[in-house]
């Protein structure tokens, strides 16, 4: 009896810590993390070690608890859903209670940690959560405008990782932000049009003008381009002390370029497959840029 004893607490401790990472979304809190951490290596003069753990476990907190909040906000649209009905809440396996002191303990030591490190790092962490729970997430049942305001939140951990460096939000800071703005139309575009079934039968408005067709496309492709022209537009020295060479410009452009690709290659066969190259090439060119970035400014 002991022996399945064992068997039985190791195997509900295995599926307490899935469950803890699936209710934070431990991957998704680890890139945004790096994100960060990118950020302020772009805007550090000296690196001080403090700063950025203090920073990757502020970040990481934050993040969970953007993810906590919205998962018990839609937990019943979880349900309807094949991809998100297994998740703790819909599953029942983690009480809505459990979630929310999740939620909330995340966010007070998210809250406090990014304070450590100046005031301007707490606010815009506090921001992030507001804007995803209290307005991203609920919009998401209502208009496809979400997405626009989904971008404001999803952008902050670039240009955080900046203001934890230097404790001012400049054009420098807002240009990391713009670009990490653009890119998620694209980025969450395309995984609107693989689950756009999957949405639509839960009623969320995850494409433009809520249709799956070549005008949701067009606008992929044009955010696709101004992501691109921020991206580069650093080369030309407009951006204050974040400027880059123009070699790295052009491979930053080259980056681009698949994106683009991907995306025109979607315009004109409006197929699934193109949509998830669509999204891989956004997820490595999110993932590469920034340290393209740092690359750059430590060959200044």
């Amino acid at each position: 009896m002991s022996t399945v004893s064992t068997i039985q607490d190791k195997t509900s401790i295995k599926v307490l810590f899935s469950d803890f990472k699936q209710i934070t979304k431990v991957g998704l809190s680890v890139s945004v993390v790096f994100t960060s951490i990118t950020g302020y290596l772009l805007g550090a003069d000296e690196i001080n070690y403090t700063t950025i753990l203090l920073l990757a476990i502020g970040g990481f907190f934050m993040v969970g608890a953007s993810n906590a909040f919205n998962q018990i906000i839609e937990k019943d649209i979880d349900a309807l859903m094949q991809r998100t009905k297994n998740r703790p809440l819909p599953s029942k396996r983690m009480s809505v209670t459990t979630a929310m002191v999740i939620a909330i303990l995340f966010t007070i030591a998210g809250i406090a940690i990014l304070y450590a490190i100046n005031p301007k790092c707490a606010l815009f962490g506090a921001v992030s959560i507001f804007l995803y729970t209290s307005a991203y997430t609920p919009l998401k049942a209502i208009t496809p405008l979400a997405v626009f305001v989904g971008a404001i939140p999803g952008a902050i951990p670039f240009m955080l990782g900046w203001v934890a460096a230097t404790g001012e939000f400049g054009i420098e800071a807002g240009f990391l932000f713009m670009i990490q703005f653009f890119w998620q139309f694209p980025h969450f575009w395309a995984i609107g049009w693989l689950q756009f079934e999957e949405y639509n039968k839960a009623g969320l408005h995850m494409l433009p003008m809520d249709k799956k067709d070549k005008g949701a496309v067009v606008q992929i492709i044009f955010y696709t381009c101004v992501m691109i022209l921020m991206s580069i537009a650093p080369v030309l020295k407009v951006t204050g002390n974040f400027y880059i060479y123009p070699l790295t410009a052009v491979i930053i452009l080259l980056l681009g370029i698949l994106m683009l690709f991907y995306g025109i290659k979607l315009y004109k066969s409006e197929e699934n497959i193109d949509a998830r190259k669509l999204m891989l090439a956004s997820v490595f060119y999110i993932t590469i840029v920034p340290i393209i970035y740092v690359v750059d400014k430590f060959l200044h």
